[in-house]
């Protein structure tokens, strides 16, 4: 070997070994930072004439596990799509409230139960009398609150899809810039290797809120498909569509007009049902919350507030009433259509004729809300039968709840242990999620950076460093003593 290959082979041994230093620097800086991957430069020999001249690098390739990084976008989607539904789930069993708390429906319904048994004991107690009527509002104020919980759950949710909307629209257009620049790098030769780590931070972003399939392009392109089928990055980034509404009430669904759906590009597209082209993240959950788990709640209060309202207007219990009076529990003041069903849990009010605060007198509790004038004071009939109403087994009207018959203690138990149900059943597919996702994370990082190895490569690289330097030394020194033998 001659001496200027001798010399070129250690200039080009110094040279990688410094890039290679400067990215195991960078690797280990970034050890923690979300979406960095581990870099290594590539080498082979640098040949000239068939004779080798040293090393020379063939570019920075970052050290990607592609199945795992999709299996690990598919769970951060699981988990998003699961953590909205059990928190919805949460809220509704809250507003409803457990059976043994204070201000649940159940204890306003046993307070009013109870209300009735000692009112008719002692039916010309005044006391007795209102603590019936507070006891009744209480439960119709339990039922208006349950159903404004759930509305505003719709609100909010409503008002999230918007923002996620927002975020995939405004990232797929960061994502396609970046399509655009490391095409450009790309062709020039450059290192792409921070452009790719933010394209992978991007759509990362974007798996949670949609589950996303991601195809490799020629010049480090992609395109981004949803595991439902639809494009969201094919050269153009897709544009979505959604309006929010201010207000949302029981009646305001999608399927009447009263809410936004989806739009990809112009194009209406499902948001439930495997037609639907956006489940699996937040934004399906989003969608799911809005018009599905949150309509279906709302669904069996008002079964339940019909129940309600039917026992007590049913005909012979109060014989002071006319067929087809409002009974004690009323539809907003008025006789209940069953046509107009939904949201009734809502409108759900006690009887003017009783509430002295409406116009009414306490005595009609006891002696009937048709009666013109107070009767004996000792006449409990129309109190007792109030009471056993509520303990009659009696078949269901609404379709809110599995067909048979339930008094209506059984039937708000439940109401109860359905919603428990689901948030129990929510709350463990949301652990799953969790851990599925929390496993595949950690699979990632044991694949990511090991700040040890990292070290211990660059004891090597040093090393390296420090020969070819000896290498440079020595052919100084060959070189020197050469010019002095001329001399």
């Amino acid at each position: 070997m001659s001496i200027t290959s001798a010399l070129s082979s250690a200039l080009s041994g110094l040279s990688v070994t410094s890039r290679q230093a400067e990215l195991l620097s960078s690797n280990v800086a970034n050890a923690t930072t979300p979406g960095y991957v581990r870099r290594e430069l590539g080498l082979r020999a640098a040949m000239l004439g068939g004779t080798g001249q040293g090393v020379e690098a063939t570019g920075v390739t970052r050290n990607l596990d592609r199945h795992l990084l999709s299996e690990r976008r598919l769970a951060l989607a699981g988990d998003g799509d699961r953590s909205l539904r059990s928190t919805l789930l949460k809220r509704v069993e809250d507003s409803f409230g457990s059976p043994d708390s204070a201000g649940s429906l159940a204890a306003r319904l046993a307070a009013f139960d109870q209300a009735l048994v000692e009112g008719a004991s002692r039916p010309e107690s005044r006391a007795r009398q209102q603590a019936i009527l507070s006891t009744a509002q209480s439960l119709t104020a339990g039922f208006a609150s349950a159903t404004d919980d759930i509305q505003q759950a719709r609100i909010n949710a409503d008002r999230q899809i918007a923002s996620e909307v927002g975020k995939l629209n405004a990232t797929l257009t960061q994502l396609q810039t970046l399509n655009v620049e490391l095409r450009s790098f790309s062709g020039a030769g450059r290192d792409v290797s921070a452009l790719l780590d933010e394209r992978q931070r991007l759509v990362d972003s974007i798996s949670a809120i949609v589950p996303v399939r991601e195809v490799a392009r020629d010049l480090n392109q992609i395109a981004l498909f949803t595991t439902g089928g639809a494009t969201l990055l094919e050269g153009s980034p897709a544009v979505f569509g959604f309006t929010a509404v201010n207000t949302i009430t029981p009646e305001t669904t999608l399927a009447a007009g009263g809410l936004s759906g989806i739009t990809i590009n112009g194009s209406p597209f499902a948001t439930a049902g495997p037609p639907s082209p956006i489940l699996g993240g937040t934004l399906g959950a989003l969608f799911a919350v809005r018009d599905e788990l949150s309509t279906k709640t709302q669904g069996k209060l008002d079964a339940v507030a019909r129940d309600l309202i039917e026992r007590f207007s049913s005909a012979g219990l109060d014989p002071t009433l006319t067929p087809g009076s409002p009974g004690l529990f009323t539809d907003a003041g008025a006789v209940f259509n069953p046509l107009y069903e939904v949201g009734l849990a809502g409108r759900l009010t006690l009887n003017a004729a009783a509430d002295p605060a409406q116009g009414g007198a306490l005595f009609r509790l006891r002696d009937g809300l048709g009666a013109l004038a107070e009767g004996p004071p000792g006449n409990g009939t129309l109190l007792t039968a109030l009471r056993s109403t509520l303990n009659l087994a009696a078949p269901l009207s609404s379709t809110g709840f599995t067909a048979g018959t339930r008094n209506f203690a059984d039937l708000m138990g439940d109401l109860h242990s359905d919603s428990s149900a689901l948030r129990l059943s929510a709350e463990a597919d949301q652990s799953f999620a969790a851990t599925r996702l929390t496993a595949l994370t950690d699979l990632e990082a044991e694949n990511g950076i090991d700040t040890d190895q990292e070290m211990q490569a660059l004891l090597v690289i040093e090393k390296n460093y420090a020969a070819n330097a000896k290498v440079i030394q020595t052919v100084e020194n060959m070189i020197d003593l050469l010019l002095r033998l001329g001399a």
